[in-house]
């Protein structure tokens, strides 16, 4: 039997394992990558530990991905995080939990899983494109622009896993909407998630406390408390603990106008404690001692509470031991896109049919991030990837055999 041309255009990891899950099941596949070589934001993530999935109860690390949890369940639960671990050590990876739940290769690097991945590639009918970047339609085909030029070519289906639109200088640069939009199919917005947020700090605390990190806090928003860590920035504030909480406040942001992360700069001790620890210090004492003996602050939590409180407030010690407990970060905008580690917006559902087919261009469809779902960090956004590319592989074969 003659088997059939897939093109999956992206060579990240939802398209990548789309490849791998498509030659599988015996097709012959082209991957085409506009950059020099695949994987380029995979490999970014795992400079400093490639955060693979997570270890958290399965039956919650399905509800992370807000409201497109229901229709990424049946993709998820056909590629677990146990699943992605032992397909990890299948490729000679092997991996170890964190301290935070987090699943991390013990090598902690992202590059030694690619070679093993792409050489496995190489070996199994799949042909990588690099410098070829789609740029639309024409006719019934696909216009690539490569090295030796324009290239329209044919396939019998193909895979969109382009990304969505942050970090843009690594290939994910949402060109694609476009030509997507004038066939029809909707797409929302795209917006910066797991982003950080500008604050109005004032020249003097942004020169002093820019890069140092606020640890043992814990942050609420809408979605809820968590404790953490973040980093306060020349302009606001960024970190896995800002990440967190970075949907609910920028939609609160676009819908009010206004959004607050509310710190807890001392998660140990409660209010009745601290007022109480306060009111025993020296009054003749500078806020300085007075603070750090009653309440265990200094540095740049210290620098905090007087950036964003009034001193008048902060000499008694009933209102400042209620502000060290739910201490207001007045938010401005969520940093740009590029800078976001993912984004928000693209292809909406209701364009796919459960096979991940684009339902007005029957013989297209698209994993990944270019589809309509954010998730926090801690390995969710890789597992939803992984698990698209998969189902949207399994979707393309499906097709093929009902066509």
């Amino acid at each position: 039997m003659t088997k059939k041309q897939i093109a999956i255009i992206g060579g990240g990891p939802a398209g990548l394992m789309a490849a791998e899950t498509l030659s599988l099941l015996g097709h012959r596949i082209a991957v085409y990558d506009s950059m020099p070589t695949v994987a380029r934001k995979f490999l970014l993530a795992g400079k400093s530990g490639l955060n693979i999935t997570h270890s958290e109860d399965y039956s919650v690390f399905a509800t992370r991905f807000g409201a497109a949890s229901a229709r990424l369940r049946t993709a998820l639960d056909d590629f677990q995080p146990d699943d992605i671990r032992a397909w990890a050590e299948g490729l000679g990876t092997e991996t170890f939990v964190g301290s935070s739940g987090r699943v991390f290769p013990k090598v902690m690097k992202a590059s030694p899983l690619l070679r093993a991945w792409l050489a496995r590639l190489e070996t199994r009918d799949v042909s990588i494109m690099t410098r070829h970047r789609w740029c639309g339609f024409e006719d019934d085909g696909l216009v690539f622009e490569t090295p030796t030029g324009r290239e329209l070519v044919h396939h019998d289906a193909v895979l969109l896993a382009l990304g969505g639109a942050s970090y843009a200088r690594l290939g994910s640069d949402a060109a694609w909407v476009s030509w997507l939009h004038d066939k029809g199919i909707d797409i929302a917005t795209f917006q910066p998630a797991n982003c950080g947020f500008d604050v109005t700090w004032s020249a003097t605390f942004s020169e002093r406390f820019a890069g140092e990190p606020l640890k043992a806090v814990t942050a609420t928003s809408e979605v809820g408390t968590f404790p953490g860590e973040f980093v306060i920035s020349k302009t606001g504030i960024e970190g896995s603990l800002v990440y967190t909480h970075a949907a609910a406040l920028r939609d609160r942001l676009a819908k009010k106008g206004e959004a607050s992360l509310i710190v807890d700069l001392a998660p140990g001790r409660d209010e009745e404690r601290l007022a109480r620890d306060l009111t025993r210090q020296d009054p003749k004492a500078s806020f300085s001692n007075r603070l750090r003996k009653g309440a265990g602050i200094e540095g740049v939590k210290a620098g905090l509470l007087r950036e964003l409180d009034d001193p008048t407030v902060l000499s008694h010690p009933e209102p400042l031991a209620r502000l060290i407990k739910a201490l207001p970060i007045p938010l401005l905008r969520p940093r740009p896109i590029a800078e976001a580690i993912s984004s928000a917006g693209g292809i909406r559902w209701d364009e796919l049919d459960e096979r991940y087919m684009l339902k007005k261009l029957p013989g297209m469809f698209a994993a990944g991030e270019m589809i309509d779902w954010e998730a926090p960090t801690g390995g969710y956004l890789l597992t939803a990837c992984f698990a698209t590319g998969r189902a949207a592989a399994r979707g393309i074969d499906s097709w093929l055999k009902a066509s």
